[in-house]
């Protein structure tokens, strides 16, 4: 039960370090370019998996920080979802970043 405990506070803490670092373009650097990005979606449905996933993180994030992360399971499924949604934020990025850059 510790692992689970320890592995998930340390997945959290790197997905807002990796968050943080990569909200700091938008306040540095050349806004113009950032200003003309935009992200277009050809069907909405596109639209409806990364909904599932960030609800599923805030759903599963709540649950483990009010049982104070003593449930394995709970544990588990919040790394896993962690790791996809850091995962398709890198996507994101590297995607945005080729547009801008």
């Amino acid at each position: 039960m510790k692992v689970s405990k320890v592995v998930t506070k340390i997945v959290l803490r790197i997905f807002v370090i990796l968050l943080v670092a990569a909200m700091v373009p938008l306040f540095q650097g050349d806004q113009a370019k950032l200003q003309h990005i935009y992200l277009t979606f050809h069907y909405s449905w596109q639209l409806v998996f990364p909904a599932i996933i960030i609800v599923s993180f805030l759903f599963l994030l709540i649950t483990c920080g009010l049982k104070k992360f003593n449930e394995p399971e709970m544990n588990w499924l919040l790394v896993l979802n962690t790791i996809i949604l850091l995962a398709y934020i890198i996507a994101i990025s590297i995607k945005i970043m080729q547009i801008v850059g």
